[in-house]
């Protein structure tokens, strides 16, 4: 298996077609050809399936191109931080930030970033590990910020901690069960959830059924954005459950009630989520350092919005 073939695989599945790798590639057609059919005829498998109007991959060739990206992600890394201790600073990192964090810490962390490393190209993308974990998996991704989901993705990532956070049921203002004490009392309104899509009979237990409340699965509205959850619930009057820290910042602060219920939900860890065994890169650590160092001002602050912040959470580090 070369380095060029795994290029070539990478190319293809992003151009969608063998000529467009190689106008990608600045190749012929020809030489992406031959070394696709080279590292098909080496693992002895069928990687691609070809069609007029393009290209598609077997198994076979889907899990090798996870880990195709995954190598030549991590070599880009390599060259990009030698051109660093060369004195080019030059390169891209990719985050992934669960959104209460972009409405909290993120904006100060990317302005030190920036003063830090202003040639590096950053892109940050907003969402839960649902939306994090597939670019994680195949080195799209450099590093997230959000809470790792139990299971089997604990063989694949992994996660420091760097606080804890309380969740708890939310309602708009002015809701009809504003006062309600029981998630029992809940169970004939409509919810907006945001989870992954194998992830739904696990929140349903989490909220529900440990609680001795059934719920009416189709009450359940899965929304695949802040802003849609955000809508449903001011505009639909929908319930939520969501990290408590939005009752306190904008544009929610003011907008959600979070409701004093009986039923407990224990403090979630929110942590830098990481592929298992995967060198981060030089920037990617400068990142989280800046991150870090926000954090711990805003929790040392005396000031009254972030000692209203820190009622909900708790540092780890």
């Amino acid at each position: 298996m070369k380095l060029h073939q795994l290029e070539a695989l990478v190319a293809s599945a992003d151009a969608g077609s063998i000529r467009g790798a190689a106008r990608s590639l600045g190749l012929s057609q020809a030489a992406v050809t031959r070394a696709l059919r080279e590292l098909e005829a080496n693992e002895r498998l069928p990687l691609l399936i070809r069609a007029p109007e393009g290209i598609t991959f077997t198994e076979h060739g889907k899990v090798l191109l996870t880990h195709a990206r995954i190598v030549l992600n991590q070599l880009e890394h390599a060259h990009n931080d030698l051109e660093r201790l060369r004195g080019r600073v030059e390169g891209s990192l990719t985050v992934g930030v669960t959104p209460w964090i972009t409405l909290t810490f993120l904006a100060e962390a990317v302005r030190l970033f920036r003063e830090r490393m202003p040639d590096i190209r950053l892109e940050l993308v907003e969402g839960l590990m649902a939306v994090a974990q597939p670019l994680l998996r195949d080195g799209s991704m450099d590093f997230a910020v959000g809470q790792l989901q139990p299971g089997a993705s604990e063989l694949e990532f992994a996660s420091e901690a760097v606080l804890t956070y309380e969740s708890s049921v939310m309602v708009r203002e002015g809701h009809r069960k504003v006062r309600a004490r029981s998630i029992r009392e809940l169970l004939d309104e409509d919810w907006v959830l945001n989870f992954a899509p194998d992830g739904k009979r696990d929140l349903v237990d989490y909220l529900f059924t440990r609680h001795g409340a059934q719920i009416d699965e189709r009450r359940i509205v899965r929304a695949q954005s802040v802003a849609t959850l955000q809508t449903m619930v001011e505009q639909a009057d929908m319930c939520t459950w969501s990290p408590t820290i939005l009752s306190h910042v904008p544009p929610f602060g003011g907008r959600l009630r979070s409701l004093a219920l009986r039923e407990a939900f224990e403090p979630r860890q929110l942590g830098i989520v990481t592929r298992r065994n995967s060198t981060l890169s030089r920037a990617a650590v400068a990142f989280i350092d800046c991150l870090l160092q926000v954090i711990r001002r805003h929790a040392r602050s005396a000031k009254k919005e972030d000692l209203a912040l820190f009622k909900t959470l708790e540092l780890l580090i």
